[in-house]
């Protein structure tokens, strides 16, 4: 009798191993399935597309190649950087406190090409920002509101080839300033945007006189677009550090198409303090 009760127990157990084992696999599998499966290749270029800019990239192999698509923040180009890797993965995170995980699998013949990172297939928002990244969404909002402000100003532009640039408005908040720039192309031709810079430039001076010039690289810009479509008008805002234009010294704003010679430079030698238009704080707390 002993025996049985004995044997009875210990089937008892196995059957509650057995059910715990099959419980837990299952919960894996639903894991597994909440991530976006990526088919990537060797010979072909894989682009994931995000609603927001990319914060942060981490892949899980090295023999897979990831790098923001060059002039944008939202587009991730991925390819295999050796044949027939093992499956990895890639995470993701965007300014917008999303993360994304992807299962990246080998597929030479018929890899996703064109992958779009909806919000549904975000793993999580539960993503915590460090006070740089906070200052950075406090940029974006306030970039956001400098474009939609109804205050302008005037006699900032330089038009050649049937482009127009056009300074339109200055607003600052804290120690940022946010420039809101037009750019119009009357022409026929679409014109692609290779570069737009701004320098601190000395005033011209006789040839045998160095001049000097300072870059300021914008932190954040409203539209990762690079072509202004033709017969049409493009309205930007780029963010800055604060600066002011000292004397004998001017502002440059630089436009320069991609394989193209119409390039354009709108020279500002004013101070523009007193035409900068404040964001008011009330504002930011009713963004």
């Amino acid at each position: 009798m002993k025996r049985i009760n004995h044997l009875l127990k210990m089937s008892l157990l196995l059957f509650s191993v057995l059910a715990y084992s099959q419980l837990s696999v299952k919960e894996t599998i639903a894991n597994e399935d909440q991530y976006k499966s990526v088919q990537i290749g060797y010979s072909k270029t894989t682009s994931i597309v995000f609603s927001y800019p990319i914060k942060s990239i981490d892949k899980g192999s090295d023999e897979v190649l990831v790098q923001k698509a060059k002039g944008v923040e939202n587009i991730l180009l991925i390819k295999a950087a050796k044949q027939h890797f093992l499956q990895t993965n890639l995470t993701v995170v965007t300014s917008d406190a999303r993360l994304y995980v992807f299962v990246l699998n080998y597929d030479d013949d018929c890899p996703d090409l064109n992958v779009k990172a909806v919000n549904s297939i975000a793993a999580s928002r539960d993503v915590v920002f460090s006070l740089e990244n906070e200052n950075q969404k406090k940029i974006e909002q306030c970039s956001s509101l400098a474009l939609s402000k109804k205050n302008k100003i005037s006699g900032y532009n330089k038009s050649k080839y049937q482009i127009r640039l056009e300074l339109n408005g200055i607003f600052i908040y804290q120690d940022v300033m946010y420039l809101r720039i037009v750019f119009e192309n009357k022409s026929k031709i679409n014109y692609d945007i290779d570069q737009f810079r701004f320098f601190i430039r000395d005033q011209k001076k006789s040839k045998r006189t160095a001049s000097q010039e300072i870059e300021i690289e914008p932190l954040y810009q409203t539209t990762s677009s690079a072509v202004i479509p033709y017969k049409s008008e493009v309205i930007r805002v780029y963010a800055l550090e604060k600066f002011t234009i000292p004397e004998n010294k001017y502002l440059t704003l630089q436009l320069i198409e991609k394989s193209g010679g119409r390039q354009l430079e709108l020279d500002i030698s004013s101070n523009l303090t007193d035409k900068v238009f404040p964001i008011e704080a009330f504002n930011m707390d009713k963004f």
